[in-house]
């Protein structure tokens, strides 16, 4: 499956954005699907996924604030990110895998481009 991530930008704190990450090829409702991001000078850490029959998961950090979602028509999923605020500046990426969803990012075979949110304070 090939995954375009999309929707970044520069946004002032308090303000919202939403990704969209467009999948083709293999079935996307079969896939779980994830958003990670990181920041410069730190690990990829987790965001947000969602399971094939939409069950959510987020990190402590987003959880309130973020919303994912996914469109199976569409073929595409969602990260609606509130309340922005400057620690959440970093290249967030889209990842797929056919499998029970998980939180991990080595369990993600399928990744996208990254798409870069700048939180200006």
């Amino acid at each position: 499956v090939q995954l375009q991530a999309s929707g970044g930008g520069l946004v002032q704190a308090g303000g919202s954005l939403r990704l969209s990450c467009a999948a083709s090829g293999r079935t996307f409702s079969s896939a779980a699907m994830g958003w990670f991001r990181q920041a410069p000078g730190k690990e990829r850490e987790f965001v947000a996924a969602i399971s094939r029959n939409n069950s959510t998961y987020y990190s402590d950090v987003v959880k309130s604030r973020f919303t994912i979602s996914r469109d199976n028509a569409k073929s595409t999923v969602y990260l609606q990110m509130n309340s922005l605020k400057p620690e959440d500046t970093a290249v967030y990426y889209c990842a797929a895998r056919f499998g029970p969803v998980a939180t991990g990012s080595i369990l993600y075979s399928h990744w996208g481009q990254g798409t870069l949110v700048t939180v200006s304070s």
